[in-house]
This record gives structure tokens, sequence and C-alpha cells, in this order.
């Protein structure tokens, strides 16, 4: 009877209990548990989109631009370097197969120039003839590079958009190379956020010509160093004559928020280089417009005024209050590095969710009825009732258990919950057949009740492991519903390892304390 330590019993009995109250929440109406107290602990399980209806959307994240923006970038780095080391080149330029190309002016320079870019930037390819005509490719881990950090990152400011909106539970996943399926269980019209998902969010400030606009230019080539930019479509009809220069980006932007009072307005702050740089901006440039630019877009072009030092600003550009709103949310996510487009989008209604859980209750129902009633017969009232009674904490411990991992649950998860109840009883099988065995050698009751868990302990923890090490291997490679498929298998496993070894084995020593150590054990 050492078993019944009193520690081991709380210990046991404890587990229990909690799993009790967080299983059990799950299948408490909302006004009972609107009522329980503030200070205990509230955790649903969340239903995935296959059982409580709601939006999917497929995207693709538009790679064709990623690495072409990247060596932009870096061709601007090539003209600061050559002109403080006084190299002399002309006709820089970026063509239509990525390739940056120039010509040096002394073919002198063609060592030094190698060493230089090579400097900034490893990935990239360097060719330099003859007639000092170079050529500057990246290279194939380069571009591999920048797509997987651009889905990566694109999954991260959906996320972010997402979260922003309080969708609770929603799915993201990465499908192939640049595909993104963003599933929203509980939303049934996907438009708000396909609207929110479909901007990149690229927010500029950039100064106007001081003099020229696109209407007084007289047919005029544009000026060197600037473009015409329209105005936000459907709001603004004009054109702006903006600088090329970005002066603040919105990478700078440390909050983001909505000013409803009158006409409303989205207000931000940046953080301190970008506080600065909006001082100096302002300083230098007090009476000239500065637009105001979202994914290329003129949302304002307010004149300065004055000194801006606070680095705190506001966006107007007649909102309306729900426009405003997600346009904080956009600013503060952040851009998207590439534009997304919809390949596919389908809602899934929740009468079709209804129909799912209702048939996930069913197969659970008859599936524990029938284990219970094929335990009650094999192996009599005492071992056919412990079995039953661990099966039912196994039930409600492995519901409490997907709770508080914030899980969702899904149609493959059902059936993951069905298949774990069927497996559960095999380690109290396992148990009660190593425990026959003893009693037909007629060793006493005691004995035999060790034994038989003691010589079974072996075998049900090596077949649970290689099961574990499935679930595993289906949890790394598989992605969705094949993953909560593993979570509820490797969790169920678990947790029946727990109530066979532990939870049964005290029950039955209960039983004997009760009835006396020299029962006989009828099984």
């Amino acid at each position: 009877m050492q078993y019944l330590a009193r520690w081991r019993v709380t210990l046991v009995l404890g587990i229990c209990f909690i799993g009790l109250w967080f299983g059990l929440q799950n299948f408490m109406p909302a006004h009972i548990l609107e009522k329980v107290p503030n200070f205990l602990p509230r955790s649903q399980l969340s239903l995935g989109l296959d059982l409580q209806g709601g939006s999917s959307v497929l995207f693709e994240v538009d790679l064709k631009d990623v690495v072409r923006d990247s060596l932009t970038s870096f061709m601007d780095e090539v003209r600061r370097t050559f002109r403080q080391k006084r190299i002399r080149y002309f006709n820089l330029k970026l063509d239509s197969k990525n390739t940056i190309r120039f010509k040096l002016r002394n073919l002198d320079d063609k060592d030094q120039v190698k060493e230089l870019l090579l400097n900034r930037l490893s990935e990239v390819n360097i060719s330099i003839d003859e007639t000092g005509s170079v050529s500057i490719t990246a290279k194939t881990s380069f571009v591999k590079e920048k797509e997987d950090n651009a889905v990566t990152q694109s999954i991260e400011i959906i996320r972010r958009r997402i979260d922003e909106m309080g969708t609770k539970e929603p799915s993201i996943q990465k499908q192939g190379k640049d595909r993104i399926l963003l599933q929203l269980p509980g939303m049934n019209n996907p438009t708000e956020v396909k609207n929110l998902l479909g901007k990149t969010a690229k927010l500029t400030f950039q100064l106007l010509h001081p003099t020229l606009t696109p209407e007084n230019m007289r047919g005029r080539a544009t000026p060197i160093g600037y473009e015409i930019i329209g105005g936000v479509e459907g709001k603004d009809s004009s054109s702006y004559l903006v600088k090329k220069k970005v002066d603040i980006s919105g990478e700078m932007l440390t909050n983001a928020g909505v000013d409803a009072q009158g006409e409303a307005k989205v207000t931000f702050s940046l953080d301190a280089i970008g506080a600065r740089k909006f001082s100096d901006v302002t300083r230098a440039n007090i009476g000239r417009p500065f637009a105001i630019i979202l994914d290329k877009k003129v949302v304002s072009a307010p004149v300065i005024e004055s000194v801006i030092p606070s680095g705190r600003g506001v966006i107007t550009g007649r909102f309306s209050l729900p426009e405003a709103r997600n346009l904080a949310i956009l600013l503060r996510a952040g851009a998207l590095p590439a534009p997304l487009n919809i390949l596919e989008e389908k809602t899934v209604g929740p009468e079709l969710g209804s129909d799912s859980i209702k048939a996930g209750q069913i197969a659970i129902i008859i599936a524990v009825a029938a284990i219970f009633i094929f335990m009650f017969i094999f192996y009599g009232a005492l071992f056919g009732t412990i079995a039953n009674i661990c099966l039912f904490f196994n039930f409600i411990l492995l519901f409490s258990g997907l709770s508080l991992l914030g899980a969702t649950l899904t149609l493959p998860g059902i059936a993951g919950i069905a298949l774990t109840l069927g497996m559960a009883v095999d380690a109290n099988i396992l148990i009660y057949e190593r425990i026959r065995e003893e009693v037909r050698e007629k060793m006493p009751p005691l004995s035999a009740l060790g034994a038989g868990y003691n010589r079974a302990m072996g075998t049900i923890i090596d077949s649970n492991i290689t099961t574990l090490i499935g679930a595993a291997l289906l949890y790394q490679f598989g992605n969705g519903p094949v993953r909560g498929f593993a979570v509820t298998l490797s969790l169920g496993i678990l947790i029946s390892m727990f109530t066979a070894i532990a939870l049964s084995r005290l029950l039955v020593l209960i039983w004997l304390k009760i009835r006396g150590p020299q029962q006989s054990l009828l099984i």
C-alpha cells in the first residue's frame, strides 16, 4: 500500500480535479460561463473553420519585384560609394533581367570597384570585361533568401493586421513557395479582410516641387529627381509633382491611432531618427507642400507651416471612421514586403459546421459507449468500472489540455479524439492481462497487482513512444488539419498513460484498502 503515499494521492487527484474544471468549461453554455467569478481561470477550446464556419482566402505573394527592389537599393549604394571614392562611371542602370550595368571611364579602377562592391553585397556575381563594362547579377542563394524572407514577413504582417481586428484564432499557413492560406473561423464576410490585406501599406513622406505642378508644366519634361503621382482613387483626382527622394519612410513609425473628433484623422508618431528627420525637413521647407504617400498614392499634401520637433503628426484625407481605423491598423502592422494576389476565396457556412459537430459528437459517443460496454463485459465490475472511470477522465483531461494549449479543434482533431479514446484502454488491457496471469499463478492480490503494473510498464511505454514519434513527424511535416490531428493524438497518448498507469492503480488500491488487502481480485 506504499503507493498510497499522501503526496502521490494528492498529485493524481489534483490533476484530475484541475482537468475537470478546465475540461467541463468547454461544455458549459456561454451564459453560465459568464457567471463564473473572474478570479477563477476560464479557457474554452476554439472551433476551426470546418466546425463553426468562416472565411478562407488563399493569397499569392507577388515576388517578381522583391529582388529588383533589393538591387535598386544596392544600385543607390553603388552611386554613393563611387561618389565618395571618386570613381568615374556612366550609364548606370538596372535592366529588365535584374542585372545592374554600367561602364567605367578608367579601366585601372576595376579591381578597386570589384572589391568595393563585394564588401557591400557578397551575394552577387560581378563581371568586368576588357572595355570596362560591368554587370552585376544576384546569386541564386540571394534570390531564394529574399523570396523566403518576403513570404515569412508577409505571414507575420498578415497576423499582426488580423490580430488588430480582434479576430479569434486565425489560421495562417505557408503553402508551397509563395502562397499563404488564411482561415478565419466565425467570419462569414471576407470583404473587410481582403480590403485590409490587399494593401501593401508602404508609407512615405516626400516633398512636392516648390513651384511646378503637373497642371502648369505646359508640356515640359518632368524635372530630374521628380515624378508625377496621383491622389487616392475615388477621393482625389489631382496629380502631384513629387520629389523622388524619400525624406521619411513608414519604417520609422512607432504608433498610429485615430482621432474621431470632427473629421476622422489618423495620428502617428515617429521613432527618434524619424523625429529628428521630420524636424530637419520641416525646418528647412516652411511654406512648401509635404506629401503623405500611401502605396504610391498621395493621401494628403499639407503645407509645412512651422517646425515639427516632436515627431508627431496627423494624416487627413476625407476619411470615414472605418477607413481611418483600417489605415491606422495598416500603419501599426507595417508594410507588406510584396503585394498579395487573391487566388481563391470561399466561405464555409455555419450550417455545415453545425452538421460536422453533430457528426463528430455522434462518432465520439458511439466510440465511448462501445468501449464502456466492452471493458465492463471482459473485465468485470471492478476493473471494467475502473477502466471506464479512467476513460472518462481521459476524455475530460484531453479537452482540458487542448484548452490550455490554446488549440483549435477541427474535424481531424475530432477524429484524433475518437482514435485516442479507442487506444486509451490498450494500456489498461495490457495491465489487466498481466494481473490475470499473476492471479492464475495464485499470487496474493497486492503482489499480483504490483507485478501486473510493473511488468506491463515497459510494453506500454515502448508502444506509446513509437506512436508519439509518428505523431511528431506528422506535426513537423504536416500542416493545418494534419497538425491538429497530431496534437490531439500526442496529447491523448500522454494522458492515457497517466490515467492507465497512475489513476487506475490508485483507484484499485483505494478499493482494496476499503475492502481489505486480502480481498480476491475478480478479473
